[in-house]
């Protein structure tokens, strides 16, 4: 029996310093509500969210349609980087990617953030076993839970997301079987 997990990277927000109330901008609205079509004929059957508002909104529309309560799991949160905005974040992330066990100061390396974000997807592929999941989340964490199941998905594959992005992942039981972009722009 398959487990579909939907992970859902947020659509555009507004920039604000403040990363968990930062809002989806226009545009994200709009993308927003692409993402809840796209998401119609999957029959999904639970909806997860990081506790971020722009993943919440991306995909609230889907719990909205499925008329379920989106619940909240801190496991699929973005990676924080550092305390302070780095200079330039792009190379930024290619150092903690380049080097998995570093990190920026008052930062997650990419080992400790990958361990709490699998954690989470592993609790949820035990407890809902053969059920199709939508998860709201963000661009580095996702990659660095696919990473964990299949090693291709890195850096690189990181820098190609759009905002938003969906990746259909299937399981048995913690077995990665397939992956499948759904999303287009």
């Amino acid at each position: 029996m398959l487990t579909t997990l939907y992970f859902v990277r947020h659509a555009h927000s507004i920039y604000t310093p403040d990363e968990k109330r930062r809002p989806l901008s226009d545009k994200g609205q709009l993308d927003a509500d692409k993402t809840t079509k796209l998401l119609h004929a999957e029959k999904i059957d639970y909806v997860f969210s990081s506790p971020y508002k722009r993943a919440i909104q991306t995909i609230e529309g889907i719990a909205k349609y499925i008329a379920k309560e989106i619940m909240i799991e801190d496991g699929f949160r973005e990676r924080k980087l550092s305390d302070e905005p780095v200079e330039d974040f792009e190379w930024a992330v290619k150092k903690v990617w380049d080097d998995p066990s570093f990190s920026w100061e008052g930062g997650e390396s990419n080992q400790s953030a990958q361990t709490r974000g699998v954690h989470a997807t592993i609790q949820l592929l035990n407890r809902f076993e053969g059920k199709r999941i939508v998860i709201g989340t963000h661009g580095n964490i996702m990659v660095l839970i696919m990473n964990f199941f299949e090693k291709k998905y890195n850096y690189d594959f990181w820098k190609e997301l759009s905002m938003p992005d969906i990746y259909k992942l299937e399981f048995d039981k913690e077995k990665l079987i397939s992956v499948n972009r759904i999303f287009e722009k």
